[in-house]
């Protein structure tokens, strides 16, 4: 087993030589993949508004019509961490320009699809483009000098945030007025510019010099993974304890384990083992899960709450619901920079335990102060804000902490992570709703609400205690040697 020097400046470490843009030029690169990730995260949600006119459109089932979005978000979950690593061995920018060929051919298609199963395939095709968010982090983590890139990570991860808003918003309104297929034809118009876009203006960064690929193993955990995301998804329809959905579950388990003992011993793996026990990855890996969990909690029971008859809920639209999120969209593009600084300057975990205490005071909010638009308004920033706060440490700690070969791997598999708690919250959120029904409306009561926000409060306090463990670190200061085998 062998040691590697991990930490800021790691670059270094490994021997390589990386050649590091000008300050403006990386500017320049930061402006092309913002409206990349804009893009791609937008149309993760522009078409839920849309569900219910295409289940209509293509007389289907809910459970068929929902595997539109579900769709997408298994297979670019699935496909992240392979494409990370492929992006740390051939170079980032080939593989940003795949990813983005894949979701333009899928959007372009899905576009003009005549049934049901044509537009559920090509938007799974799309979603390889979600696997693009790791590999911009990693360009961001390539180009700019360490004491900025939490900074630029942050922009990064608050458009995204951006991007999934946006989409609620414009579905609902294209959808009113001109129909579904014109989502898809404008998301189609944008991608194509953007990947003549990338062309010209994304440069290759830093590539490991590896010749293999492990891709039995990335398979693996892409299938175990996928079958997970397929067990959650089909849970509501299939029932949690059928047969069928059990399968899914039980071989999606089996996978994930095998690809454990199976990458022990292999010469070139799809990421060291050991670097995933380097202690702030591992912190990374476990806040990551949980922050994504709670943000989809959060977003559900907004959601729900906000298009809820009253006195039940606030009666808002679709539409207006995507309005009332908009601050708190705002409030996550000022502060997700601001918060990248903050993590240069003073470390990761005070930033983790900040995001943490706000997130805890917003779902208090929720809890005691929902009763007017203001007030959910004002709860959804301040809960916003401790999400962003969050996510920004998280990304960091990955890239700072593993060797430049191996970050938007590493990046990946957070991603990954991430996705797979986004997919759990909703879950969890639905459990509440049906157990604490009006029994007259049979519509969730204030006690589903209150219990939906005290759980987002405890899985809050969770990340607390685990952000306690971080190995805070200063840039400049020097990595610590772990046991990388």
């Amino acid at each position: 087993m062998s040691s590697s020097t991990l930490g800021l400046g790691n670059a270094n470490s490994t021997g390589a030589t990386v050649s590091v843009a000008t300050e403006g030029r990386s500017i320049g690169v930061l402006l092309v993949l913002a409206p990349i990730i804009l893009l791609v995260t937008y149309v993760t949600s522009m078409l839920l508004p849309a569900i219910p006119l295409i289940q209509k459109d293509f007389a289907t089932t809910a459970t068929t019509a929902a595997w539109i979005t579900t769709g997408f978000l298994i297979v670019g979950t699935g496909v992240s961490p392979l494409f990370g690593k492929l992006g740390d061995v051939y170079g980032k920018k080939r593989m940003i320009m795949m990813a983005l060929v894949c979701f333009t051919i899928g959007v372009g298609l899905a576009g003009f699809s005549t049934s049901i199963y044509m537009l559920v395939i090509t938007m799974a095709v799309a979603g390889v483009g979600y696997a693009i968010l790791p590999l911009a982090l990693g360009i961001v983590s390539d180009l700019f000098p360490e004491e900025k890139v939490a900074m630029m990570q942050g922009v990064i991860m608050a458009t995204a945030a951006v991007g999934g808003t946006l989409g609620l918003v414009g579905g609902s309104y294209v959808v009113q007025t001109l129909g579904w297929q014109y989502l898809l034809y404008t998301a189609l118009v944008g991608s194509v510019a953007l990947v003549a876009l990338a062309a010209a203006f994304l440069k290759e960064t830093l590539k490991s010099g590896q010749a293999r690929v492990d891709y039995s193993g990335a398979f693996t955990l892409m299938g175990g993974v996928a079958l997970l995301l397929v067990y959650l998804s089909e849970g509501q329809s299939l029932g949690w304890l059928s047969y069928e959905n059990l399968a899914f579950l039980v071989l999606g388990l089996v996978l994930t384990s095998s690809f454990f003992v199976l990458e022990h011993g292999r010469a070139s793996p799809l990421i060291q083992l050991g670097l995933l026990r380097v202690r702030n990855v591992f912190v990374a890996n476990i806040a990551g899960i949980i922050a994504g969990l709670v943000n989809y909690l959060l977003f559900f029971g907004f959601v729900y709450y906000a298009e809820l008859p009253q006195p039940f809920g606030l009666g808002f639209s679709i539409l207006s619901t995507g309005l009332a999120l908009l601050p708190a969209t705002v409030a996550m593009i000022v502060v997700g920079p601001i918060m990248g600084r903050v993590v240069a300057k003073s470390g990761p975990k005070p930033v983790l335990l900040m995001g943490s205490s706000a997130l805890v005071l917003g779902m208090l909010l929720f809890i005691f102060n929902r009763a007017s638009t203001f007030g959910i308004v004002m709860d959804a920033v301040v809960s916003s804000v401790g999400i962003v706060c969050m996510l920004v440490p998280i990304v960091n700690m990955v890239t700072s902490s593993l060797p430049k070969q191996n970050a938007s791997t590493g990046v990946g598999i957070n991603w990954m992570l991430q996705n797979l708690g986004k997919s759990i919250g909703p879950i969890l959120a639905t459990v509440f709703l049906t157990a604490y029904a009006d029994s007259v409306t049979h519509l969730p009561s204030s006690l589903a609400f209150n219990a939906i926000f005290t759980l987002g409060i405890g899985f809050a306090v969770v990340v607390a205690i685990t952000s306690l463990a971080t190995e805070n670190y200063f840039f400049g200061d020097r990595r610590p040697t772990v046991d990388s085998g």
